[in-house]
């Protein structure tokens, strides 16, 4: 009894953010529809098959209603729903599933049955049945609506289809949708204004992802249709991506339950199994007083260890952010000062604040960077363990409260992930150090590179399998190669520019003949070129100009349009270096230089200003 006690107050608090616990569906009912066969389109080829791989795997599922039709008319489509819509009364889970053509006009969607014709705009509204039409025959479900549409095809009909009204919009795609009833999900093959792929076997990639992760038992819809995404992004060169529009609310919605059997019910009863769900749970809400309230019901051991890592982490952001603050007020302060001319030790005060003020701001972005690492770091190897063995629970007597993040879980399985990352980024051109399998910051700033040159958004704060297995996809060298002064990229290697005699290298990373030596002349005559240690008599305004050219070529900024626009400002610079970003490009300062770092991405430039 005091047992219990002691746990309400952290079961009632988790009760009311996320309710009593994950709700098991009742009655199930589903309607496939799939239209190949247009009368006044081109056929499609996948459609029905889709069709029929969804309504196979439905019924092995064991929904209770699996009605399957096929090539509909727009009077048949009607009559279906109207007859959907009578079994839907009183049942938990509704499914729709559509697939073939599909239209938007004017922002709302449009399913296209087989005998449309649609030869001006206006006759979508009496030849298709709308999105809307459809929600009306899942909204008697009482737990879950879903309706499925692959149906982002390109539409043959928008490129005959008359417009009566000349601003009257025909999108690209469907457009993005906002269901108003509650408990309503709405999940389209490829984003709002993107059409979707049939792919090159006999289902599209949309249908195929489906078909595996959408009926695991005990797997929430959201995560489901997130493994969708993944393996559609994955199938597809990331060219499609799939979008769920709508929400649900904290509890878990599979649309197949789990079987409960003895072993299932004897981990329930195991404490740490209780601990791993609160763990869980209080990760799910991620602030301050949810990890306060897990500590304070579990004061030691493995996963307690976990959450002063997470609660660090949310001190070390809150000092940042009050760090950050300050110092915009000191600096705020000193300029204020300055503008209104005061006294000079006043101002010498506000500016020595303000200094003080930024340093501490450093720190704490430091801290908290570090905080952020340790915590993301600590979480990815507890997914791992459980990935790799989720039957064994970790000792939580081994783990004492100051326990290092290195001690949390073996070492072993993240480290040989960070090497595999690596390993893959080295190939690909975007890591030149050697795989050891720490995720430094060198690492993190790869995949940064990585990201900016394949367009994707992975964390860069862990390795991770999906980090690999993207990078891994990638058959080709994805970070430009930059060579050094003196060399040339031959392929993917960096080899040695050889003149032949009586020719060296200039600043143009070039081949150039070299003048004999001139006499020297009186002191009191003027030369006519400014003569440099390395040989090099080109006037001084030749050799800024190459060398702004040269600086756009090697800090990556677009080969020859980046030597181009180094032509056309080197001549306002001091060295003839141009340092360019995201904001543009401006002439380095004089008495600077430019050093290439690596990298890429956002707050991540490739070359960095350096000044004596």
């Amino acid at each position: 009894m005091r047992k219990l006690l002691r746990l309400c107050p952290l079961l009632l608090a988790v009760a009311l953010l996320f309710g009593a616990g994950p709700a098991f569906a009742g009655k199930r009912v589903a309607l496939v529809i799939a239209n190949s066969a247009y009368q006044h389109a081109p056929s499609l080829t996948n459609p029905v098959n889709d069709g029929s791989v969804m309504a196979r795997t439905l019924k092995e599922a064991g929904f209770d209603i699996v009605d399957s039709r096929h090539d509909l008319t727009a009077q048949e489509t009607r009559r279906v729903l109207r007859e959907f819509a009578d079994g839907t009364r009183d049942a938990d889970i509704a499914v729709v599933y559509y697939a073939g053509h599909g239209i938007e006009v004017e922002g709302s969607n449009y399913l296209i049955p087989v005998d449309a014709k649609l030869e001006r705009d206006t006759d979508v509204f009496d030849e298709a049945l709308s999105l809307d039409r459809v929600l009306v025959a899942v909204e008697p479900a009482k737990q879950l609506r879903l309706v499925i549409l692959d149906a982002c095809r390109d539409n043959p009909f928008g490129k005959t289809m008359k417009r009566t009204v000349a601003s009257r919009g025909i999108g690209r795609g469907l457009a993005q949708v906002e269901p108003t009833s509650s408990n309503t999900l709405i999940a389209y093959s490829a984003k709002a204004g993107f059409t979707a792929q049939d792919g090159d076997g006999a289902n599209s990639p949309f249908t195929v992802a489906l078909s595996k992760h959408l009926t695991t038992p005990g797997l929430d819809v959201r995560r489901a249709f997130g493994f969708v995404r993944d393996d559609v992004l994955k199938s597809t060169g990331n060219k499609q991506e799939p979008f769920v529009y709508g929400s649900l609310g904290g509890e878990d919605v599979p649309l197949v339950p789990v079987k409960v059997t003895a072993a299932a019910a004897a981990a329930t009863a195991n404490p740490q199994a209780d601990i791993r769900r609160d763990y869980e749970l209080a990760l799910q809400v991620g602030n301050r007083p949810a990890w306060e309230a897990f500590l304070a019901q579990h004061s030691d051991g493995f996963y307690a260890s976990l959450a002063k890592l997470q609660l660090e982490k949310i001190g070390a952001e809150q000092a940042h952010a009050a760090a950050t603050e300050k110092a915009k007020q000191a600096e705020a302060e000193r300029d204020r000062l300055a503008a209104l001319g005061a006294q000079k030790d006043t101002q010498a005060k506000a500016a020595a604040d303000a200094k003080a003020a930024e340093q501490v701001q450093l720190a704490a972005q430091k801290a908290k960077e570090q905080a952020q690492q340790q915590a993301a770091a600590a979480e990815q190897q507890r997914v791992n363990l459980a990935a790799a063995a989720p039957s064994a629970a970790p000792a939580s007597t081994a783990s004492p409260a100051g326990t290092n993040v290195a001690s949390l879980t073996p070492a072993t399985a993240p480290a040989d992930l960070s090497r595999s990352v690596q390993t893959e980024l080295g190939r690909v051109g975007c890591f030149s150090g050697a795989p050891d399998g720490n995720w430094t910051t060198s690492a993190q700033r790869s995949l940064s590179q990585f990201n900016r040159y394949a367009g994707t958004k992975l964390d860069v704060k862990v390795a991770s399998t999906d980090a690999l297995d993207t990078v891994k996809s990638k058959q080709s060298r994805v970070c430009p190669l930059v060579c050094e002064h003196g060399f040339k990229a031959d392929g993917d290697k960096c080899t040695k520019i050889v003149c032949r005699d009586g020719f060296a290298i200039n600043d143009d990373n070039e081949c150039e003949k070299q003048r004999a030596a001139k006499s020297a002349k009186p002191a009191t005559a003027k030369p006519a070129t400014a003569k440099r240690d390395d040989g090099d008599e080109r006037p001084a305004r030749q050799r800024r100009q190459a060398g702004g050219e040269a600086a756009g070529a090697a800090g990556g900024f677009g080969g020859a349009a980046g030597i181009a626009a180094a032509a056309g400002t080197s001549r306002r610079s001091s060295g003839g270096q141009l340092f360019c970003n995201n904001s543009g490009c401006r002439a380095v300062n004089r008495g600077c230089h430019l050093e290439y770092r690596g990298g890429g991405g956002p707050g991540n430039d490739a070359n960095a200003e350096v000044c004596n």
